[in-house]
């Protein structure tokens, strides 16, 4: 951390500019995306934005729409990554970020939630880029996200987002494959779900929203946020008080569609359709 510049904000930025100035800022990124020097060409800058409150209604429209009890004390255990996403976007949208904003795919995500958080409290939130690594089909940005109650750390992340580009040497790809585990749920996903959505998260990336949009990144039809199905199969998983949280991003869930809600009993979760696995994760206590 020392390497980093401190910046402390007054508000939450707004994401609607952000979304903008990083897709104007795209193309010129992508012009030198073969040419990435990972150890420099990140921000330097760690965001802070104290004195957060959350939004009640807000809270209540993200707690139905990924199928948590509403009104709980407690956030569930994803909801800090939407209060930090904003941040994580002004320090992606800027000019010494040196991935473009348009095509980068959330490929993974860590949770540490080290207590409950309650619905009520005032907190502080702290955002960096943590680093950039080569990748075989490309170029990684690992963003972490930090919670603080007082001087306490309650709750972290770390996100991992993919530019694809030139293949780099950095040897096979090597992923560790496990057994399909037995389906608790099925569940039928409306065509609303990436807007009900992005409505109670802020992040209204257009391939979420509509098929016209999705289209012009490959995609057939409009597909689910990646932070929905982590967050959808916690809600139906359950989660201890202190838990760690690990979710791999495979594959898009196209909406409308169907998914299978799978988990084995001890920790381990998926979400899979069509013949293709969406999403692995695990929980365990910590």
């Amino acid at each position: 951390m020392a390497d980093r510049s401190l910046r402390t904000l007054d508000r939450s930025p707004a994401l609607a500019p952000l979304l903008t100035r990083g897709a104007l800022l795209s193309p010129a990124k992508k012009l030198t995306l073969n040419r990435p020097r990972p150890h420099a060409d990140r921000p330097r800058t760690r965001l802070v934005l104290p004195g957060v409150r959350i939004d009640l209604a807000r809270l209540a429209a993200y707690e139905r729409v990924c199928g948590f009890p509403v009104g709980d004390d407690a956030l569930p255990v994803t909801y800090p990554h939407v209060l930090g996403f904003p941040l994580a976007m002004r320090l992606m949208t800027d000019r010494s970020f040196p991935l473009p904003l348009l095509g980068l795919v959330h490929t993974s995500v860590e949770i540490v939630r080290w207590r409950p958080l309650a619905a009520t409290g005032l907190y502080e939130l702290s955002v960096y880029v943590d680093e950039l690594t080569a990748h075989r089909r490309g170029t990684e940005a690992a963003v972490q996200t930090e919670v603080r109650e007082g001087e306490e750390l309650v709750w972290e992340s770390r996100s991992t987002y993919l530019a694809r580009h030139g293949a780099r040497a950095v040897g096979p790809s090597v992923r560790e494959e496990r057994e399909v585990l037995p389906v608790v749920a099925e569940w039928r996903l409306g065509g609303d779900v990436g807007r009900r959505y992005a409505a109670a998260s802020g992040d209204r990336n257009p391939i979420h929203l509509n098929a016209v949009a999705a289209r012009l990144f490959g995609f057939r039809r409009a597909i689910a946020h990646g932070m929905w199905t982590v967050a959808r199969c916690l809600a139906a998983h359950g989660v201890p008080e202190s838990a760690l949280v690990r979710g791999e991003f495979r594959a898009p869930v196209l909406l409308p569609g169907a998914v299978g809600y799978g988990a084995d009993g001890f920790g381990s979760f998926e979400l899979r359709g069509e013949g293709r696995v969406h999403l692995l994760g695990e929980v365990r206590a910590v």
